[in-house]
């Protein structure tokens, strides 16, 4: 008899509940049994066997709706200490689980794949990919379930704040998760109109500072009020931070700076929209000039929003499909388990070892193509500095002004703005 068991990784994603839903319905009508597993893997690797449910069409068929995730989630890491694994591994075989049903995003599809490979046949492992930050390696530019209701409700409360600054003559600084890419923060700001977005694709690893992001958006600010307008709103995703110079991580942030289970920057721990306003106001001071900046963070009031049709329509197809997949005979490559993916509107299972970067042992990253016409159109909307604008002199004339510069001494300073 098969036993499917079901736990959520990673930070929490509209859709969850749904997923969970369709998959332990379908699993239901197969007349296999399902089990919930609170918490991730935090229980398991423990070798923790009560903290589970089993789960039933009358607990789930009306969960569908709404955010959170009714298992929790945790970001604890199989694979961070010698002998989790196989703790793990047993864990789940003392309860009779047959096959695993992982939702999560990078770490949790890299802890799936692991513990796959540490049963050596025992567990059959599906991965659901889920994470507002739509950073996972889908194929066909599909979307990470719960990106796009993050997108949706970011958007609104962007276009609230876009207001609030237009009426309050000031500028407003919103930092959007996104850990390795720039996805949500380039999909809000695209979608608002916001005067510039910022995200960590386009620098390169430590070596980025506080003053050449100073220089980015100081640049938008006096082309803006150049333009007769001295507010606006720039979006910047939370994962430019970990493009900073080590040096400045240091500096600016001090004892906040901390890693999780799993070895990553805890984003959530620097206030980073706080020290870089407090950046601008130190320099717009040092230049003899005032800089009404506001900073907010969007992330928490994201992750557990109730998912919209898009993400329901989806997860309900993610979780009958990966059910689908453990039930059916095994197939050549997909012996161990896979990520359950969508394609043309039919599921589609893509190999652990197709998806997982040999040389770090991690799941590949999905980046934004700063190349690609994407990006480029988001990036000709925005109101940045240009080459053009230092080239052209009465331009350059009216942007030094603005700034209470000279042409020359502001050609020098912000030249680098427009790399």
């Amino acid at each position: 008899m098969s036993r499917i068991g079901i736990l959520v990784g990673g930070g929490p994603a509209p859709g969850i509940n749904c997923a969970i839903s369709s998959a332990t319905i379908e699993a239901r009508n197969s007349g296999v049994e399902v089990i919930g597993l609170y918490d991730g893997f935090e229980h398991l690797l423990q070798g923790v066997t009560d903290q589970s449910l089993v789960l039933d069409i009358p607990e789930v068929s009306r969960i569908h709706t709404m955010g959170g995730s009714i298992l929790r989630t945790s970001r604890a890491n199989p694979t961070s200490k010698p002998g989790l694994l196989e703790r793990t591994v047993e864990t789940l075989q003392r309860l009779d689980i047959t096959e695993l049903l992982t939702i999560g995003g990078e770490d949790t599809a890299t802890s799936a794949a692991a513990v796959a490979r540490t049963s050596n046949g025992a567990l059959r492992v599906a991965h659901i990919p889920k994470t507002i930050d739509n950073d996972l390696p889908l194929p066909a530019g599909m979307p990470t379930f719960g990106h796009e209701t993050a997108r949706q409700v970011g958007a609104e409360q962007v276009l609230n704040l876009m207001e609030e600054a237009r009426t309050g003559n000031r500028w407003m600084f919103v930092i959007v998760m996104g850990r390795n890419a720039g996805h949500l923060a380039l999909g809000i700001g695209k979608a608002v109109g916001a005067t510039l977005t910022i995200i960590p694709e386009e620098f390169d690893a430590a070596e980025v500072g506080f003053d050449d992001l100073a220089v980015i958006l100081e640049g938008s600010m006096f082309k803006r009020r150049a333009q007769g307008r001295d507010y606006g709103v720039a979006v910047l995703a939370e994962g430019v931070v970990t493009r900073l110079r080590p040096q400045e991580l240091e500096q600016h942030f001090g004892d906040s700076v901390s890693y999780d289970p799993h070895g990553h920057l805890q984003l959530e721990e620097v206030a980073f929209g706080t020290v870089l306003r407090r950046h601008l106001q130190s320099r717009a001071q040092a230049r003899g000039a005032r800089v009404k900046i506001t900073d907010v963070t969007l992330g928490y009031t994201l992750r557990c929003a109730p998912p919209i049709p898009f993400d329901i329509d989806y997860t309900r197809t993610l979780g009958y499909g990966a059910v689908r997949f453990l039930l059916s005979p095994p197939q050549p490559g997909l012996e161990a388990g896979g990520m359950i993916s969508q394609v043309e509107s039919r599921v589609q299972v893509l190999p652990f070892q197709d998806i997982i970067d040999p040389a770090t042992g991690r799941l590949r990253v999905r980046r934004v193509n700063i190349d690609s016409e994407h990006y480029q159109v988001a990036r000709h909307y925005m109101i940045r500095l240009e080459a053009s604008d230092l080239a052209d002199a009465t331009r350059l004339d009216s942007l030094a002004k603005a700034a209470g510069m000279s042409p020359d001494a502001f050609r020098t300073e912000y030249s680098a703005a427009v790399g």
